[in-house]
């Protein structure tokens, strides 16, 4: 019994999310039912991350216990030719039978994507959040520096969020442009349900000019949700990396 982990890049633009539901398509789903065509057994995987419905991953990590004849090196070729296009899997190779990729985990990085034009584009309308008022970058940045460090997040956390800690700690917050399209990335210890999403909306309202870069700071030392920005759009967050 070989623990193999695994990479995977999606697009989740038609998929309720990364984690198995009884009653809807996920990625995990559509993977273990490749999984079960290809070594003709039942085999559940462990996902890093619970990505939302229509959020995508580069980086993706999942471990699975499998007894295959497959050589390692040739899992993910094997693997890939089970599972519809919209998913890849892009590395595979065998751990310690210890190795979890959820809870050993150190950190992840997620890049958020804003397309800043007067008219949305069709072929990035599913990648990310079209905003057409002119935004200020210089103070996104300012108040995108008030959540670097270790902190409690209640006012980036969506009801409904099971953590049992609000704390987290932010390693960077970049912002980038390059032709209209916005790059937001953000590298943590982990992150609350619809943190970055929410962390994205409050940085959108000084963006837009409606509140100062230091409301950022009031909204983060407050713990209250009620106060920050809207939750952004899931189809513009994408999980890049994980780190173990």
């Amino acid at each position: 019994m070989r623990n193999l982990k695994c990479t995977v890049a999606y697009d989740g633009t038609n998929y309720h999310g990364f984690q198995r539901q009884n009653n809807a398509v996920t990625i995990q789903g559509e993977i273990e039912k490749a999984l079960q065509k290809l070594i003709k057994k039942e085999v559940k995987i462990i996902g890093a991350s619970r990505t939302d419905a229509k959020v995508h991953a580069k980086g993706q990590v999942f471990n699975c216990k499998v007894k295959s004849s497959i050589p390692t090196e040739r899992f993910a070729l094997a693997l890939n030719t089970k599972l519809p296009a919209d998913i890849v899997i892009t590395d595979a190779h065998e751990v310690s039978p210890k190795f979890h990729a959820r809870y050993d985990t150190t950190g992840k990085l997620y890049h958020y994507q804003i397309y800043n034009k007067k008219f949305p584009s069709p072929f990035l309308r599913n990648y990310t959040y079209h905003i057409n008022h002119k935004l200020n970058l210089e103070a996104m940045k300012e108040g995108a520096q008030y959540l670097v460090g270790e902190y409690d997040f209640s006012s980036f956390r969506a009801a409904g969020c099971s953590a049992k800690s609000p704390v987290r700690q932010i390693y960077s917050l970049e912002i980038d442009i390059t032709d209209h399209l916005i790059t937001i990335a953000i590298k943590g210890s982990g992150f609350l349900y619809n943190m970055i999403r929410i962390i994205v909306g409050t940085l959108v309202e000084v963006a837009i000019g409606k509140q100062e870069p230091d409301w950022v700071k009031k909204v983060l030392l407050a713990k209250n949700r009620k106060l920050a920005g809207s939750t952004a759009p899931a189809c513009g967050l994408s999980l890049t990396k994980v780190n173990y």
